[in-house]
Parts: structure tokens; C-alpha cells; sequence
């Protein structure tokens, strides 16, 4: 099996897996978002989306073992079925949409949100979101998983508010993400895009993902809620600006 051996792939692509790492442990949520963005530099869209399959998946295992004890069951029932749904749609309209289409509105939405969060921050007693904009803020976080392994921002906009512990918010989060993940084998596969030079790529990469789970997790442990807050918001404002410079360039 052959794999790529082009060096600047690997500049941009270890980097992007180690970031994806520190994001999938809860800690600058948002920032895992970049990874695709960060590997299109070198290969398409489609193909830096798979060959991250696996890798994904590795590290929705190592989060979920860290942090088994830190989950709302319940929020995580009323989450993945719109998720999976936004799978579903993200798979019939994965061919006929342009990523740069993707990813102007995952990129504006997600500063639009941040926007609103910084302009007009809820009050200590304020109401969270309605579950019907939850419902369709999960819905989006599926497709645009699907499209480009950037469901983070949508479905942040919504359980953020809720206002978890950055424990609880990770570990639902890695659970959630998990299913989301698991789920996008077969429609990636239906679609041709797990071929084996991608699969091969993804192994070469693979040692890298515990090292930025570790990281990502030794910092969530230790982190206050209001700063680990502000570092997702961080990350979301980078991914926002990132997703619409590839959108618009």
C-alpha cells in the first residue's frame, strides 16, 4: 500500500492532528475545526476529511476513556438523533455542494454566535436555549461534521450556554462526537473516499493523536471554567475567520 510522501502534506498535516487533539480534549474547543482547513493546503477538501476518519475515531475512544465518569446522558439522548440526522444530509448533498460553500456558512455562523454571546451575554438567571434551536444547531453540527469535520462550532453554540462544567461539557461532547464519527464510515465509504492510499496516510499520522489528547486533557484537569470558556471562544473566533478566508479567497 502506497501512502503520501510529499513533505509539505506532513508540515501542515501533524500539526493539524496535534491541534485536533488539544480540541478533542475539551480544551480551546473549536480549534479541532482547523484540521481540515490546515490539510487542504496540500490535498483536497474530500480527501484531508478522510484521511482524518480514523484518527478522529482514535481520539473519540482516548477522550471517552478519560473522561467515562463526566457525561449528561440525557443531553447526549436528545443530541445524537439530530446528529446522525445531519449525517443523512450531509451524505446526499456531500457531491453537489462546493466545500468553500460549507465552509462561508459554517464560518460565518460561528462568528455571528460569538457576536452574539459577546454583545449581548446572557444574564446568571437567563433561560438556556429552546430545544427546537438546539435540535437544529445539532442537525447543522452533523452535516457540517460530515462535510468537513467542522460540527464543533454549531453544536457549541448551543450546549454551550447551558452553562456544563468544562468536565461535563468535554466528556458529553467526546461521547457525542464519538457516535457522530462511528457513523460517518459508511456513507464515507459509499462515496469512495476510504481508499487505501487515505486509510495508509491516516496510520502514518495515527501516533500523534494520543500526544495531543494528553496534552489537551493535563490542561482541561487544571483549567478554570472562565478561562476554559474564553479559550472556545478563541478557538471558535480562529475557525470563523479561517473557514471564511477559504471561503472568499
Amino acid at each position: 500500500m502506497s501512502l503520501i510522501t510529499d513533505p509539505f502534506f506532513y508540515a501542515v498535516a501533524i500539526p493539524a492532528v496535534l491541534l485536533l487533539g488539544v480540541s478533542k480534549s475539551g480544551f480551546g474547543a473549536g480549534f479541532g475545526s482547523l484540521a481540515v482547513p490546515m490539510m487542504a493546503l496540500a490535498v483536497s477538501v474530500p480527501q484531508a476529511a478522510a484521511i482524518l476518519m480514523p484518527v478522529l475515531l482514535f481520539m473519540d475512544l482516548l477522550g471517552m476513556a478519560a473522561f467515562r465518569k463526566n457525561v449528561d446522558r440525557r443531553l447526549l439522548r436528545f443530541l445524537i438523533p439530530f446528529g446522525l440526522l445531519g449525517i443523512v444530509v450531509g451524505a446526499l448533498l456531500f457531491k453537489a455542494l462546493d466545500a468553500r460553500v460549507v465552509a462561508g456558512i459554517v464560518g460565518g455562523f460561528t462568528l455571528l454566535f460569538l457576536a452574539q454571546r459577546l454583545l449581548f451575554s446572557p444574564q446568571p438567571n437567563s433561560a438556556p436555549p429552546p430545544k427546537w434551536l438546539g435540535a437544529l444547531l445539532t442537525l447543522i453540527s452533523g452535516f457540517t461534521s460530515f462535510i468537513a469535520h467542522a460540527g464543533g462550532p454549531p453544536i457549541n453554540a448551543y450546549v454551550i450556554p447551558l452553562r456544563l462544567s468544562p468536565l461535563l461539557f468535554t466528556g458529553t461532547m467526546a461521547f457525542f462526537f464519538f457516535f457522530i464519527n462511528l457513523a460517518k464510515w459508511i456513507p464515507y465509504a459509499w462515496l469512495g473516499l476510504l481508499d487505501a492510499r487515505n486509510m495508509t496516510t491516516s496510520l502514518a499520522l495515527l501516533p500523534f493523536a494520543p500526544l495531543g489528547v494528553w496534552v489537551g486533557v493535563r490542561i482541561a484537569h487544571r483549567i478554570q471554567p472562565l478561562l476554559f470558556y474564553r479559550m472556545v471562544y478563541a478557538g471558535m473566533f480562529l475557525t470563523g475567520v479561517k473557514l471564511l478566508w477559504d471561503a472568499f479567497r
